[in-house]
């Protein structure tokens, strides 16, 4: 049970009323221990936290910065938006992902999405505040990003594996000026989600889609590339044979290598 459950359980047990109740767990987050863990153990990574402004929670997420990162330089930044029930740092893990913007001279930041299964913003949740904190979330730690760091404004780039694939649809619609390009790996968006609504807000971003054939998600995932290519969109497709929905793309080095290449050919169209 989570800590507001709990407290709202307390409060009727002990006859207290409803407006008491609600005054008692309306700033309580619908939060767990285990959403804050990390499970990436690589010196690379900055595991970092700051004060969450709508419910001043302290909130992890992780920063990798290249050793090339110069401040007088603008730098390209990646953010990364994790699967279901994953840590905030997960990303962090995908083989090759450090070492590949390493290389290309990528700062990449994770963060959490609030909790674990906030679906950022992409779902109505059991608690709604859970989906509108984790959208929140995820453009805090952008505005803090860039606060910090100089970053290029013209390369900016937000991608995500599975939740993060549906959670990078929704924050590119709602934010279509912010990015330059966006990567989906095995994007769990929910089937009746308005497919043409979405893409039209998004239709002049660049955008790099990646499925396995054995993976549940992708007859939903061809219909979506359909109506990028109905749209006219800037996109490429990768549907890997034998591919499943998880490996295909975390444990697999090459098939992360797309995701930086495409970022490193796209900048933002005016």
């Amino acid at each position: 049970m989570t800590t507001k459950r709990r407290i709202t359980a307390l409060c009727r047990l002990l006859g207290l009323g409803l407006a008491l109740m609600f005054l008692s767990t309306e700033s309580l987050a619908d939060r767990q221990t285990s959403d804050d863990e990390s499970h990436i153990d690589d010196p690379r990574i900055q595991h970092r936290s700051y004060t969450f402004p709508a419910t001043s929670e302290t909130i992890p997420y992780a920063l990798f910065v290249p050793s090339t990162y110069n401040e007088g330089d603008a730098a390209p930044l990646i953010i990364s938006l994790h699967g279901l029930g994953r840590s905030y740092d997960w990303l962090m893990g995908y083989h090759g992902f450090l070492d590949q913007a390493e290389a290309s001279g990528y700062i990449v930041v994770t963060p959490l999405g609030y909790i674990r299964r906030g679906w950022f913003g992409s779902r109505v949740t059991e608690d709604p505040d859970d989906a509108k904190y984790s959208e929140q979330d995820v453009m805090e730690v952008l505005s803090r990003v860039r606060d910090e760091f100089t970053i290029d404004n013209d390369r900016i780039y937000l991608w995500g594996h599975s939740m993060g694939g549906a959670g990078t649809y929704h924050i590119a619609a709602k934010y279509p000026d912010l990015f330059a390009g966006l990567g989906v790996a095995a994007p769990a968006p929910e089937r009746d989600h308005p497919i043409e609504a979405t893409l039209e807000r998004i239709k002049h971003l660049p955008i790099f889609v990646l499925q396995g054939d054995e993976d549940g998600l992708v007859t939903l995932t061809r219909r979506w590339v359909a109506k990028m290519q109905e749209l006219g969109m800037q996109h490429v497709y990768v549907e890997i044979p034998g591919g499943d929905h998880s490996l295909v793309i975390s444990q697999n080095s090459q098939h992360m290598q797309k995701f930086v290449d495409f970022f490193n050919i796209v900048r933002k169209r005016y």
